[in-house]
């Protein structure tokens, strides 16, 4: 039987991200260096595929840090944690390894300069999630107000007005945060903004890349975890940008073929923290259904690395 002709828009740049990468190389070289198990504070990222495949290698993943023995290595995800965690560690004398990607790290710092300025700080995210949890954990109780809608910014009650800064969760909408940041600015026009957008590079190419492609596809599916925020994040800015159909999938098993019933044009993208082997086993499964015809969409270039920590360069 003939297959149904269908283009696949491909996105460029999709899935993983510089600090993503960096995680998962701390893990594999700490397996190395000290030989399993390896304890791992929450998912090293957002992803059942890079988790269990780690899991089989050795690493043992946790909730708490009391869950970890103090004889074995234990490792921070790259979502980053609040600051009691390392102190608690150091306190039990344990060998820690940090995975907090390096631009939530640059957040943490910038909260923590604006706090010993005398600034109060409102955090624009998700409440629970653990990057939102680690970087309102840098400063004392009571000194970062969670903002997660516009909505919520008329009902915040800072210490003193005059006295205000802002930062975000790295993995946000773009547009959803722009409108936030609008209504923090409108009604407290003396609030401080970050120096640089604190959004990463790769949320915001990811959804460029989404946005680019929506004119000309009639679905999207994005490759993520359901934990993953900037997963969520590119189907809802897809669903913003006219795709009738926008959904997450994390395998090629997930996909409801007949949703896509119909379709001539899908886009396909996955989030930073999907790798590259789930997209190949999503185009696969689209070849079995159809005559596929793959079409980039690529609207950025990526080059960004980032270093493991020295101390997993250095002989045991």
């Amino acid at each position: 039987m003939t297959k149904p002709a269908l283009t696949l828009y491909l996105a460029a740049p999709r899935g993983f991200c510089a600090g993503v990468d960096r995680a998962i190389k701390i893990v594999e070289m700490a397996l190395e260096k000290w030989g399993a198990p390896v304890y791992v504070r929450h998912e090293i990222v957002h992803n059942k595929f890079v988790v269990d495949g780690l899991r089989d290698k050795g690493a043992i993943f946790v909730e708490e840090l009391e869950e970890c023995p103090t004889d074995r290595p234990v490792i921070f995800s790259a979502h980053g944690v609040p600051k009691a965690v390392p102190a608690e560690a150091e306190r039990r004398e344990m060998v820690y390894v940090d995975a907090t990607c390096p631009l939530v790290s640059k957040v943490h710092i910038e909260a923590e300069r604006h706090f010993r300025n005398g600034l109060q700080m409102v955090m624009i995210g998700h409440a629970g999630h653990p990057e939102t949890l680690g970087t309102m954990g840098q400063l004392p109780e009571g000194e970062v107000i969670l903002v997660e809608t516009v909505d919520d910014v008329a009902t915040i009650r800072p210490r003193d007005t005059e006295k205000l800064a802002f930062i975000t969760q790295t993995t946000l909408s773009v547009d959803d945060t722009a409108d936030i940041v609008a209504a923090l600015q409108s009604r407290f026009p003396a609030i401080v903004g970050p120096h640089k957008e604190d959004i990463c590079y790769a949320t915001t190419n990811r959804q460029e890349a989404v946005k680019a492609m929506a004119p000309k596809i009639d679905a999207l599916l994005v490759i993520g975890a359901p934990n993953s925020s900037n997963s969520q994040r590119l189907v809802e800015v897809g669903r913003t940008a006219g795709c009738r159909y926008a959904q997450l999938v994390q395998r090629a098993g997930d996909i409801d073929w007949r949703a896509l019933s119909g379709a001539s044009a899908v886009g396909l993208t996955a989030g930073a923290s999907a790798p590259e082997v789930l997209v190949n086993e999503v185009i696969d499964a689209f070849r079995d259904h159809y005559d596929v015809r793959v079409e980039m969409v690529e609207t950025a270039v990526e080059n960004v690395e980032f270093k493991v920590p020295r101390v997993l360069r250095e002989p045991a």
